[in-house]
């Protein structure tokens, strides 16, 4: 009786947070469906009624949605290959006994606090700039002449800065979990003859495993919806050349008024990234569980 009781209390107490979850959840989203099956566009404010599928024609139709997706899973696919990559190799050199590592390890997680607004200005104008940044300087040293990282690479910049962003986040996971590791098994298999590339193939990398998919995890769930970065840098351009599935919602909403076919795009990429979401999810359940 007294465990009901308190069972009783405690879905009583959770009640109103829960209830608010929902609402905050429940509520947009429906909004946004019911605008999907609407006409609604600022520029046409006559127009109304029920709209079908037209909204969702329009959009799968129009010939920037193929370009956004493949943006998106390019962008995707290149922040991971880098951060996971990356981070695996500065977790190692962070793990090493040396001078300095505190401050170093602090300096190496720093970016990731940088607000993604704030880190795309940073690239833009101090390290991209064709005639200013550092990396023009540093093409001019060697006698090459400076690249338009913007115009000419819109996708690699972007992919680049917000790398830059989640590497840290990475490299804490992956140093996190080699602290972890029994130093003692290493001891055993360099005694044993093993080389530094079989004790990272054979005992390093699958310690990894389980903080890789965390890692691919979490950054695939936030690069899906990026954004910030490239409103900042290239505005989705030159054409379509850096606009993800996100960045094309906005133009269709807010450069172009169409509420209509925005949130049924809206709509679209909810459906993929919960796609998406739930092949990671069974993949880390997989190997989290193993």
């Amino acid at each position: 009786m007294a465990g009901y009781q308190m069972k009783r209390t405690a879905r009583i107490a959770l009640a109103p947070s829960v209830l608010l979850l929902i609402v905050g959840m429940i509520v947009p989203l429906a909004t946004t469906l019911w605008l999907s099956f609407r006409f609604y566009n600022f520029m046409n404010p006559t127009l109304g009624g029920f709209a079908g599928l037209s909204n969702y024609e329009f959009f799968l139709t129009d010939p920037a949605f193929l370009q956004a997706i493949i943006n998106t899973l390019l962008l995707v696919g290149g922040v991971l290959a880098i951060t996971v990559i990356g981070g695996i190799l500065l977790g190692l050199l962070f793990d090493q006994p040396m001078w300095g590592r505190g401050i170093a390890r602090l300096l190496m997680i720093a970016p990731f606090f940088v607000m993604p607004t704030v880190s795309a200005l940073v690239w833009k104008n101090m390290l991209m700039h064709p005639g200013y940044g550092i990396f023009a300087w540093i093409a001019m040293k060697l006698g090459l002449p400076p690249v338009e990282w913007l115009s000419n690479y819109p996708l690699l910049s972007i992919i680049l800065i917000v790398a830059w962003q989640w590497l840290p986040f990475a490299t804490l996971i992956f140093l996190t979990a080699l602290q972890s590791l029994d130093h003692e098994q290493q001891e055993a298999a360099r005694m044993d003859g093993a080389g530094p590339f079989d004790r990272f193939i054979y005992i390093i990398l699958p310690h990894l495993g389980r903080a890789i998919t965390v890692v691919i995890l979490i950054e695939t769930i936030f690069i899906l919806a990026i954004f910030a970065e490239i409103f900042v840098t290239t505005s989705g351009g030159p054409g379509y050349a850096s606009t993800n599935l996100p960045y094309l919602i906005y133009v269709q909403a807010l450069m172009q008024f169409d509420v209509g076919a925005a949130s049924a795009g809206a709509i679209i990429a909810v459906v993929l990234a919960n796609i998406v979401a739930i092949f990671a999810i069974r993949l880390a359940g997989r190997n989290l569980t193993a």
